[in-house]
């Protein structure tokens, strides 16, 4: 019997990559007859039969399609249109490799995703850091600089809209809500098996010349780039269609799917920051895909949206890219804020400080996020007198971004703190947020921005905004939720140890930055002046530090998962729903539905009764905290 076990070990694990292989051969084939169609197409109009961007944009078209339907879309959801019954899925460890419909096998599935995907942009960090040790370049050539500075800042920014959203939210906001799932269980899994073909397309643009216009892919110089450029493109709408159909899904989720008693005013506070996020990703997105699409038809074929010379307005194209991608900020960021305040509260054994003023917050971000995308613009020549109005809006946002800071400070003032690891990592978010809000207001007045722009003051604010709130956000959850997911504790020690050395490295990393931008070192540039060498110097060192914070951080999670010891099923104390279940929770999530009565953070609260009773609909499996 062992011998027979032992024969068919491989066979099971060579079975989980069955619908990987077959997605890759479905989508090649689906590239091949896009190819052959335009090619027949072209010949018929008496043309060269092969152009090569035309025919990778339609051979891509139909070969997304291919992949999709190769690697589960068929099986699980294709057959039911044609009457036919759907197969099952897989199970085990192997779902993970499949398009499964359980929201926790997606959430899972997106945060291993894009945590490899945030590993691999730290190590372009590090080149880039590494070429930056020299006024001269060290290690790469300008121009290959700049194609590692661009992917770097792509991953990062797909990183930072989809690690949390995609991860956590997935994962946790039906069991927070009490739900047995999303909404709209296929279309979930849809939207996760979107994201690979969109690394492929970066990492393979490569071959084809690369792109070195950054991540904003300004024209005229995104229309003259390599085809890599138009790989660009193409992932950019593809992870836009995954992001509106993820909005669409948790927006539709949370509005209709809340168990009995969860009213919108016992909403745990990270629901609410998922909601926000979702309404801004469904409803700007397509702009940003759209943008691109234009991008890709004055590519292809020969449309003159943004060529100058052709009477087009390259300048529209920055309209059109920051109307989404400021909005896209709080994309990143407001799941990172309602994840902090989400661990501050446990974590201080106190009520949410201001809670319906953060979530008013929240909201107010929300609408004010529409406009203010100029104040990215003050010096692209636009017509100045849209200065003074982008000018005060953007001020003006700042009132309930202030709300939600206030509300993180109110929890923490007088709590009875337990020092834990995901708690270092949220008083982490309120430290660097604020960093990054007051150097905001420097940049959101023209006069200083003017002087400001381009240079390393804004790389410098922008990470504190991005990883100094949503990335530091992201490592708390991980910790937090980590024993939820996988039923073991982490190492504790390790775990603030990788706080420290990461806290400390991006803090001196930053810093010096805001002081290189003040003397005119310009960002995207792979060079600079013999006099700031030394800052950079130190700045490089910091950043390889804090890079090696990630190795203690992978390190403890792989060790953890073997050998970690067992959480039980509320290893933190916490009032929510998903501590009231097992760790990790059953494929239903509940055995039956459950009825909220009391608020989430009602911590020392005198007779506050448990948030939610977990078991038969009116049993009584009431814990009290």
């Amino acid at each position: 019997m062992t011998h027979t076990a032992e024969r068919e070990a491989p066979a099971s694990a060579w079975s989980a990559l069955v619908p990987l292989a077959r997605g890759v051969l479905w989508g090649l084939a689906g590239f091949g007859l896009g190819v052959a169609l335009i090619a027949v197409l072209r010949a018929g109009a008496g043309r060269s039969a092969w152009s090569l961007e035309l025919s990778i944009t339609f051979g891509y078209a139909l070969g997304i399609v291919g992949w999709l339907f190769g690697v589960g879309v068929w099986e699980r959801w294709g057959r039911e249109w044609f009457g036919l019954s759907t197969k099952e899925g897989p199970t085990g460890w192997q779902r993970y490799f499949a398009f499964t419909l359980d929201h926790k096998v997606i959430g899972i599935q997106y945060l291993a995703t894009f945590l490899l995907l945030f590993l691999l942009a730290g190590l372009f960090a590090v080149l880039i850091r590494a070429q930056l040790l020299s006024p001269e370049g060290a290690v790469m050539g300008e121009g290959t600089y700049n194609q590692v500075m661009s992917l770097h800042g792509i991953i990062m920014v797909a990183v930072a809209v989809a690690s949390i959203i995609g991860g956590f939210g997935n994962y946790f906001v039906p069991i927070l809500i009490g739900a047995e799932d999303v909404a709209f269980p296929r279309v979930n899994a849809l939207s996760f098996w979107l994201v690979p073909p969109v690394a492929v397309l970066l990492l393979t643009a490569q071959a084809v010349g690369g792109w070195d216009s950054g991540w904003t892919a300004y024209p005229p110089l995104s229309l003259q780039n390599a085809s890599g450029q138009l790989f660009f493109s193409l992932a950019i709408i593809t992870f836009g269609l995954s992001s509106i159909l993820g909005g669409l899904n948790f927006l539709t989720t949370i509005i209709y799917m809340r168990a009995p008693g969860m009213t919108w005013g016992r909403l745990p506070i990270f629901v609410w920051s998922m909601f926000s996020a979702a309404i801004l990703a469904l409803l700007f997105t397509q702009f940003f895909a759209a943008a691109m699409l234009m991008l890709i038809l004055d590519r292809i074929a020969d449309t003159s949206f943004f060529k100058a010379a052709e009477g087009g307005e390259p300048i529209l194209y920055q309209h059109i890219f920051w109307f989404y991608s400021h909005p896209a900020v709080y994309i990143f960021v407001l799941p990172g804020l309602g994840l902090t305040l989400e661990i501050l509260a446990h974590f201080s054994r106190k009520p949410l400080f201001a809670y319906r003023w953060a979530v008013g917050g929240f909201l107010g971000i929300v609408g004010l996020s529409a406009i203010v995308w100029a104040h990215h613009m003050f010096v692209s020549g636009m017509d100045k007198r849209l200065i003074a109005p982008f000018l005060v809006t953007t001020e003006i946002i700042s009132v309930p971004t202030g709300l939600i800071f206030l509300s993180a400070l109110g929890t923490l003032w007088m709590g009875r703190l337990w020092i834990r690891t995901p708690m270092l990592f949220a008083m982490g978010v309120v430290f660097n947020f604020l960093i990054g809000g007051v150097t905001g207001i420097f940049l959101a007045d023209a006069p200083t921005d003017v002087n400001l722009s381009d240079t390393y003051f804004v790389v410098a604010h922008f990470h504190y905004t991005i990883i100094g709130a949503e990335i530091f956000a992201l490592m708390g959850g991980i910790y937090y939720w980590f024993p939820k997911m996988t039923g073991r504790m982490y190492d504790e020690r390790l775990g603030q140890l990788h706080f420290w050395l990461m806290f400390l490295g991006f803090n001196l990393t930053f810093l010096p930055m805001f002081w290189l931008g003040l003397h005119g070192m310009n960002r995207r540039i792979a060079t600079y002046t013999p006099d700031l060498q030394g800052v950079n110097i130190f700045v490089s060192v910091m950043g390889f530090i804090l890079a090696a914070s990630f190795l203690i951080f992978v390190f403890n999670l792989l060790r953890s998962l073997v050998w970690g010891a067992q959480a039980g099923a509320d290893p933190w104390r916490a009032r929510t729903l998903e501590w009231q279940v097992s760790s990790p929770p059953p494929v239903e999530n509940f055995p039956a539905p459950p009825v909220v009565s009391g608020h989430p953070y009602d911590y020392g609260v005198p007779g506050a009764p448990a948030h939610g009773v977990v078991g038969m609909a009116g049993g009584s499996d009431e814990v009290s905290r």
